[in-house]
């Protein structure tokens, strides 16, 4: 039997925590507009958790910006064929790791995170 693609992952279930554009765009500081723009340049992911609205989770972000690591990672999962709610996902995740990455990012072991991801490419 095969494992579940993680674009099929329930992330209402993954994910306690999310916060809708103007809650983040409280957080850090910005409005809402640069948001949007922090997602597309992959700073940020964004998914539908399940309620039909977008939102961001909540653990993406410290301190009012972005988990140190978190954009280099998006991107190199961005370039790897993820799709932001396949990144939120494979983030969220307690598989490879001992932990969930967020959890790795978070305590600033991004470096651990940033090589199981690399190896997803290959």
């Amino acid at each position: 039997m095969s494992e579940p693609r993680l674009a099929d992952l329930d992330l209402a279930a993954l994910v306690a925590d999310w916060l809708d554009w103007d809650q983040a765009a409280a957080e850090i500081g910005v409005t809402p507009a640069k948001v949007r723009t922090m997602v597309r340049d992959h700073q940020l992911a964004a998914a539908k958790p399940g309620d039909g609205r977008q939102g961001i989770p909540a653990l993406f972000l410290v301190d009012g910006e972005p988990v140190k690591g978190l954009p280099g990672l998006l991107t190199l999962l961005h370039d790897s064929g993820f799709d932001d709610r396949e990144c939120i996902a494979w983030i969220f995740l307690d598989a490879d790791l001992p932990g969930r990455p967020i959890d790795a990012l978070r305590e600033n072991r991004g470096s651990e995170v940033k090589r199981r991801a690399q190896a997803l490419a290959f």
